[in-house]
């Protein structure tokens, strides 16, 4: 047997299996079980079993919820970082394809949150969609599936379902409609993240131009002399006239001598003839052939800083420079055709240049430049590495450059808010005006720049960008031309999203003035508790009962039952609590008594501000965060409730020969048995609803534990069996109105089952015979013992003697029998708890409850609590298990169907022992 107590025990983590090929089982419950090839299963605690016919497992199919016993010839083990990546994916075939590619699983287990991934948005048509990781790991409390939250980019933005929010939990923050949660199946990684493994182990001695297709933006080839480096400002005299540019790529040509190097140019005005490819091999991105060329070393020229003018316009006269004998050499004309992208053209971006230049009164504010290029000598070198503490630009340096190429950023407007209180990795952002829009995929330090610098990733390509990298140094991974490094202060929220709303801390928003017109009233005095006409009249209509707020339907469907027209649970308001010992223990009975439970009762309504203080005491004295916004069970209130007000225990327990323990709830676990047993008999009878009382589990549970209760409790708790919404062990369970215990207690007189002696044994045997009277608890005098099992099929069984109490007994037993009343029920239904009230002695006098049933507002609205009457239920209660178990599910009502197939847990009480309390 379990007891729900407050302790918990660690345990390791179950192996994980996959089922190889399809197989059947054969249950005396559930008939044949077919398991699929790709469902995943989870070992129980102690399932292992080996017969001759091979090794079995008990496991837990994770996609039914079935405890099954299987061949392990037919299990696969499946690593515990894997599983949780598999359970989500529906496809049973593409789980089974996933296993066999562990690389893939493993990086997906290992992505950093930011990273680039892809969606599989149609799978017939082989389209993907840009997103940005965000969020890895389960939607809801207890589950181990691993999810993929993402946030969609490019075209796919705002065609997602969410903004990172799942049931009221935000698990990360994204404009709506940009969210998507996805398993693992309809994620993929972008080529240049699926190949960069493969490519890093490729050999230093390959052509610096067959491995690099960007290799200027890149950085420089080692072992190769890069005297010009990458971005940097070069002119060359071209038909009588200079041409100014940015170096792209610089290194030799294949079929070329290695030791002639080569400058790739991005020049400034049209007057080039080169598309950035040398026999159909890349070597860097030109937008136009009219704006590229390709010179030996010994043409190009580094520009000193003297020689720049502020928009780089090429002179009409030629400056005195030393004016070459021979032409510059421009290469052949190349095979193939550069693709067709959509870029920036040049003469659009000359235009933007000139529309964009600062005024020459205030300094450019969203600048960055490589440091600045000394007027090179006859002998050219390498250019020296830059120092390792950031440097300020020299004072002379009159204009810098955005990004890589020169593209001046105008003045942002004031009306910037500051960068750490927004800005991110994965933040959608925009720069200059007109804006050009991207993400922002790394934030960090350059050299020579004083404060934070942004890579962003753009959403077009523009020429001046590159493929995150910045002077050689690779910061993050793009396409071509996409890459662009600002300051951070300079960039702005992106305008075509509306800004996200702050996320409101719904715990202190209870407490606010919002609530002001839910509010409930203090009530000093003790208020008996209602019942009858005064119950109906007090409690029925919308804005009744207790208001729900943040997942506390638990805790209101508990305090309804147990207050709203019963006092057997008012000790608990007055028991002696020290404020000396534990101020917090004081205060939450007042709380309780003075702000709950009197006010529920005089004016039929209780404020979601005042559970929300009581959640909160809950929360400070067990350091659970989770009882102020998380689900959880009654019980769990219960048993820290019980503990915070420091009072005795509801329930002492004995088992055989050992110490009486206390609980405060008990939790009924009938005991898996043939299907002849009185308490699943209906199970014999296809077509029959599995039905069982309250009564049967109870003296079931007790008997086969050999449990007895060593007092008579004056209220009990009983948890019902649930193994969640795909298993249930029972398709009803009939609350019994009266519950019986006599014959459950220790050192009682108990009655011969036969002749109403004292009884002096009991027999569990006897009490799964179905041909002596089954379903109850079978006991016997000496002589009825030895008659009944003088019987040839009762010659096994092992009565044991019965403890009663001291003295000598004979003749019949007279007494009273031990009764306990029904006074309500909680029921549960996808993870939202209700409950069912009994306000007077009728048949059907019922109160349904329900602390959410209606809701004025969005996100930031209010629940509306509603208690209304139920008498049909008493009709159904009035039944016997045989005739729920003929009753045709689909035909009950919602508020029957939810007592019987849904109850959770049952409150008994005894109205003459809770005054002794």
């Amino acid at each position: 047997v379990r007891v729900i107590m407050s302790e918990s025990r660690r345990r390791r983590s179950p192996k994980m299996f996959m089922v190889a090929s399809d197989y059947k089982v054969q249950d005396h419950l559930e008939g044949t079980i077919r398991l699929q090839r790709g469902q995943l299963c989870q070992q129980q605690e102690g399932g292992a079993h080996r017969s001759g016919r091979g090794d079995y497992l008990w496991v837990k199919v994770i996609d039914n919820g079935c405890v099954v016993k299987v061949d392990r010839q037919v299990l696969s083990e499946v690593p515990a970082e894997f599983a949780g990546l598999l359970e989500p994916v529906p496809d049973l075939d593409v789980r089974v394809k996933l296993l066999s590619r562990t690389q893939f699983l493993q990086r997906m287990a290992g992505l950093a949150l930011g990273s680039e991934v892809r969606v599989i948005w149609s799978r017939s048509q082989s389209e993907l969609a840009e997103a940005e990781l965000r969020y890895r790991g389960p939607l809801t409390r207890g589950s181990s599936a691993v999810y993929f939250g993402v946030q969609l980019r490019g075209w796919a933005a705002g065609r997602g379902k969410c903004n990172g929010s799942y049931k009221g939990h935000q698990l990360f923050s994204c404009p709506d409609g940009c969210g998507l949660f996805l398993p693992v199946s309809e994620i993929t990684l972008p080529r240049s993240s699926r190949s960069s493994s493969s490519s890093d182990h490729q050999s230093n001695g390959q052509s610096p131009v067959s491995i690099l297709s960007r290799a200027a933006e890149s950085g420089p080839n080692p072992g190769v002399p890069q005297p010009l480096g990458v971005g940097q400002r070069v002119c060359f005299i071209q038909d009588e006239c200079v041409q100014r540019g940015s170096v792209l790529f610089c290194g030799p040509l294949s079929n070329r001598t290695p030791s002639t190097l080569y400058v790739g140019v991005l020049l400034d005005h049209p007057g080039g003839s080169w598309d950035g490819y040398y026999k159909s091999t890349k070597l860097c991105s030109i937008p136009s052939p009219e704006f590229g060329a390709l010179l030996p070393l010994s043409k190009v020229t580094a520009e000193s800083r003297s020689e720049r003018s502020p928009l780089a316009v090429t002179s009409p006269k030629l400056p005195p420079l030393p004016v070459p004998n021979k032409p510059a050499l421009q290469p052949p004309s190349p095979s193939k055709d550069p693709p067709n992208r959509l870029l920036i053209q040049p003469s659009m971006l000359l235009t933007a240049r000139q529309a964009l230049q600062p005024p020459s009164s205030s300094a450019p504010k969203a600048a960055l430049k490589p440091p600045a290029l000394t007027t090179p000598k006859p002998a050219l070198q390498p250019p020296a590495a830059p120092p390792n503490k950031p440097q300020a630009p020299p004072p002379d340096q009159s204009r810098s450059s955005n990004g890589f190429h020169n593209l001046p950023s105008p003045p942002i407007a004031e009306q910037r808010a500051e960068f750490g209180t927004w800005l991110e990795v994965g933040s959608m952002v925009e720069v200059n005006d007109p804006p050009l829009f991207g993400v922002i995929r790394w934030i960090g330090q350059i050299n020579n720049i004083p404060e934070p610098v942004a890579g962003i990733e753009l959403d077009q390509e523009l020429s001046a960008a590159t493929d995150g990298s910045y002077l050689g140094e690779r910061h993050f991974h793009c396409p071509a031309n996409k890459g662009l490094f600002v300051k951070l202060r300079n960039c702005r929220r992106d305008s075509r999203f509306p800004e996200p709303e702050l996320p409101i801390n719904q715990v202190d928003r209870c407490n606010s003035i919002a609530f002001a017109n839910w509010s409930s009233k203090r009530v000093e005095e003790h208020t008996p508790p209602l019942s009858g006409a005064d119950a109906r009249l007090t409690y029925e209509g919308f804005k009744k009962g207790i208001q729900g707020h943040l997942n506390s339907c638990y805790l209101d469907a508990s305090l309804f039952s147990m207050f709203s027209c019963c006092s057997s649970f008012d000790w608990l308001l007055f028991w002696p609590v020290g404020a000396q010992n534990n101020p917090i223990s004081q205060s939450a009975q007042d709380l309780l008594r003075c702000e709950i439970v009197n006010p529920l009762r005089r004016y039929g309504y209780v404020c979601a501000s005042k559970t929300m203080a009581l959640r909160k005491l809950l929360k400070e004295e067990t350091a659970d965060s989770g009882f102020t916004n998380e689900e959880k069970d009654p019980e769990e209130l219960l048993n820290q409730l019980f503990l915070l007000l420091q009072v005795e225990p509801l329930l002492k327990i004995r088992s055989v020969s050992q110490k009486a323990q206390e609980c405060f709830i008990y939790q009924l676990f009938p005991p898996a048995v043939s299907p002849s047993s009185p308490v699943l008999s209906p199970l014999v009878s296809p077509g029959l609803l599995r039905v069982s009382s309250v009564q049967a589990l109870l003296e079931s549970s007790f008997m086969h534990s050999g449990l007895k209760l060593t007092e008579a409790p004056s209220c009990l708790p009983l948890l019902m069996p649930r193994f969640g919404k795909e298993f249930k062990m029972f398709d009803a369970i009939l609350p019994s109105l009266s519950l019986d215990i006599t014959d459950l207690l220790d050192e009682t007189l108990r009655q011969c089952s036969i002749c109403q002696s004292v009884a002096q044994w009991e027999c569990l045997q006897c009490y799964e015979d179905v041909d002596i009277t089954p379903g109850q608890l079978k006991q016997y005098c000496n002589t009825c013992n030895t008659q009944v099992h003088t019987h040839k099929k009762r010659q096994t069984h092992r009565p044991v003697e019965v403890r009663g109490p001291r003295g000598c007994w004979e003749g019949p037993v007279h007494g009273a029998r031990q009764l306990m009343d029904l006074f309500a029920v909680t029921c549960i239904e996808t993870s939202h708890y209700v409950s069912f009230v009994k306000h007077g002695p009728g048949a059907t006098d019922w109160l349904f409850f329900d602390s959410m049933a209606d809701r004025e507002g969005g996100e930031n609205g209010f629940n509306v609590p509603q208690v209304r009457s139920c008498p049909e239920v008493g009709r159904y209660l009035s039944l016997s298990v045989d005739e729920v178990s003929r009753l045709d599910a689909s035909s009950l009502r919602d508020p029957v169907r939810r007592l019987l197939c849904d109850a959770y847990m049952c409150l008994y009480h005894c109205p003459q022992l809770s005054l002794y309390k």
